[in-house]
């Protein structure tokens, strides 16, 4: 029996410091196209990408909500939920 997949919203940490938010069904299927190049134009040349954060969520409109509230926060709030791990 195959395992359901569930929405999740992810933070990697970029080489040059940054961290970008995204959501996912598979995030290590996701981390892989990141790192392939084939991911979001923004971690494209920012290699190598570390998953540092991952929060599981109910619904895929759930996840893009928190994706949007991730986004708003000032970069210390992001890298206290990273630091979190």
């Amino acid at each position: 029996m195959e395992e359901a997949l569930t929405w999740s919203v992810y933070l990697l940490q970029c080489a040059d410091g940054t961290l970008y938010c995204g959501i996912a069904l598979d995030v290590a299927a996701r981390l892989a196209q990141h790192q392939a190049g084939k991911g979001a134009k923004y971690t494209r040349g920012r290699g190598p990408l570390e998953l540092v954060y991952r929060e599981v969520c109910e619904s895929k409109a759930e996840a893009l909500r928190r994706e949007r509230a991730i986004k708003r926060m000032r970069r210390e709030a992001k890298q206290a939920l990273a630091d979190q791990r």
